[in-house]
């Protein structure tokens, strides 16, 4: 998903595979350390069992996208 995408989104909950095009690294990664240590990347994120979740408007803030 692009930044243009995410905007335009209805969803107020993005997951590890929507952002992984914008922060250019796998989804696999982004989950274990949303497991590991989610302080270390730096937006919030939403961990249910083994479902990760991330808000859209604070990633888009962490991206430099502004509140949305």
């Amino acid at each position: 998903m692009t930044l243009e995408e995410m905007r335009k989104s209805a969803k107020t909950m993005l997951t590890p595979s929507d952002i992984s095009e914008v922060l250019q690294c796998n989804p696999q990664s982004i989950r274990m350390q949303a497991k590991s240590n989610p302080s270390r990347l730096g937006f919030p994120v939403v961990v249910i069992g083994t479902r990760v979740r991330i808000p859209k408007g604070p990633f888009l803030q962490f991206v430099g996208e502004g509140r949305q």
